[in-house]
């Protein structure tokens, strides 16, 4: 959630990509090679015409010499395919985004987040994922997507994960997630799984072209696969596969081995310790001017406010909503405009649910939660042949500034969601100023450095050597060696 806007970590906007990490039409790369024409005019207008959208999406373009660093790779990799010879035919984004994600557009537009960059080990992995949605545009996937989706309505990450288990596919579960849809619907296409394994294999052939080592394909997506087994330990899920690298892209684990396979026993250059010289210092999770997520509690210095999750739910935050995902229901804090009447505010967000089905609350209650004044109501709506409880509940920070929850339950069940109403407060300019940023910090492993003593180090409370180990994309037996170069998460300054 940055400054003007709030946001969906992690897999929720990793939706909005056209052409992301990993493609396949069943066909061989020699085939997929045929489709590789040159950059047209017509793709080249289109892709200037997203590319701000897609900034915006993703908490806008980074600059300085990381930035650089990326834009300098992406390029050396994009002129491996057929579609540009000209390096500036390309335009490489490192995007201010916590989420996971890499993706690229018709037009030459090629992006990666800086938390994927981060999870990266070398130069190599990072070539080889820019390689794999270069991939994507070079064999015309998105364009083939998009025919296919006239034909269906295109829901949102995060209105697919709202809808979730409580809505199904009702007609009211994809208005709602309709309501949450982020990005263009271009942006929202899925590949299938022969596409991914068809961009895998083309960033490889580029891998191959630029002298890089094309196993880093392979050693990428494992590391993408224990962050995703990661993660869902740490938010108390069974689902190791929600979020994944960008629900556009197939579970990551179940492409290792073909990765190797095709990598063969070929080698090439990694790059590894120019990487994370490149890289250190790059922030790592939440941007402070988003909003950050610690334990249970979401805190935007910012906006100056903070609220507390229920228990037994986990939060994932970007660049247009806070969502709140637990088995009994799910939510979000978003924002809207406002003109100073908080109940014009709330009859609004209710009417935005649906275009075709009109919800509207059964009625409205004023009330203050710790002195902030508010408004909440709740419809109470039929989905499929059970019904469901949708509650908008917000808040006036000022008299042009308001927030709201959002949050779907099975009927009779919203109270669930009671105490995190409750917890929206206001936070002071000291409490504010407490919230520092994470970085990546390289540092040289010493004699007496072990896993454990170096994991100790990471500013996190919980599951130090797992991030650790996940970070550097150690196994759970390996060891560190001295003189090795490692990647540590620390407070920045």
């Amino acid at each position: 959630m940055n400054h003007s806007r709030f946001g969906v970590r992690s897999a929720l906007l990793a939706t909005a990509a056209a052409a992301v990490f990993v493609t396949g039409c069943a066909t061989t790369a020699d085939a997929a090679s045929t489709r590789s024409t040159a950059i047209t005019a017509a793709e080249a207008k289109s892709g200037a015409e997203q590319h701000p959208q897609l900034l915006q999406e993703f908490g806008g373009a980074m600059t300085g010499p990381q930035a650089q660093y990326v834009e300098q790779v992406g390029k050396n990799i994009a002129v491996q395919s057929s579609l540009s010879n000209a390096r500036d035919a390309f335009t490489v984004s490192l995007l201010n985004s916590s989420v996971n994600n890499a993706f690229a557009i018709p037009g030459g537009y090629i992006y990666t987040t800086r938390q994927l960059v981060g999870l990266m080990n070398n130069e190599a992995e990072l070539a080889g994922v820019l390689g794999h949605e270069v991939g994507h545009v070079a064999a015309r996937h998105s364009q083939r997507r998009q025919k296919a989706a006239t034909k269906n309505s295109i829901l949102g990450a995060l209105g697919s994960i709202l809808a979730g288990a409580v809505l199904g596919n009702s007609q009211i579960g994809q208005a709602i997630s309709g309501y949450i849809q982020q990005g263009s619907q271009l942006l929202t296409l899925k590949f299938s799984r022969s596409q991914e394994l068809e961009a895998d294999k083309l960033g490889i052939q580029y891998l191959r072209s630029a002298g890089y080592d094309p196993h880093a394909m392979a050693t990428v997506l494992q590391s993408l696969a224990l962050q995703n087994a990661l993660d869902a330990s740490l938010q108390g899920r069974n689902d190791a596969t929600i979020p994944e690298w960008a629900s556009t892209h197939p579970d990551p684990a179940s492409r290792v081995k073909s990765a190797l396979s095709m990598a063969g026993n070929a080698t090439g250059v990694t790059n590894r310790d120019t990487f994370l010289t490149r890289i250190d210092g790059l922030t790592y999770g939440d941007d402070p001017a988003q909003g950050v997520i610690e334990g249970n509690q979401f805190i935007h210095p910012n906006y100056r406010l903070a609220f507390t999750a229920p228990s037994g739910f986990y939060m994932v935050n970007g660049t247009q909503a806070v969502s709140i995902n637990g088995q009994s229901g799910q939510a979000q804090l978003t924002t809207a405009p406002f003109n100073g009447n908080l109940e014009t505010y709330v009859r609004q967000a209710f009417a935005s649910l649906s275009q075709n089905q009109q919800i509207a609350p059964q009625s409205l209650q004023r009330t203050t939660v710790n002195g902030i004044p508010a408004m909440y109501g709740t419809a109470r709506v039929n989905s499929g042949g059970s019904q469901v409880d949708v509650v908008i509940f917000a808040y006036e920070f000022s008299n042009s500034q308001a927030f709201h929850f959002m949050t779907i339950s099975q009927a009779g069940r919203s109270s669930v969601f009671s105490p995190m109403f409750n917890s929206m407060r206001r936070i002071s300019a000291n409490e504010a100023a407490q919230v520092i940023p994470r970085v990546i910090d390289v540092v040289t492993v010493g004699a007496r450095d072990t896993v454990q003593s170096l994991a100790a180090r990471m500013a996190y409370s919980d599951a130090q050597e797992q991030r650790f180990r996940v970070l550097n994309g150690l196994t759970s037996s390996q060891a560190v060696t001295p003189g090795q170069k490692v990647k540590l998460v620390v407070r920045g300054r």
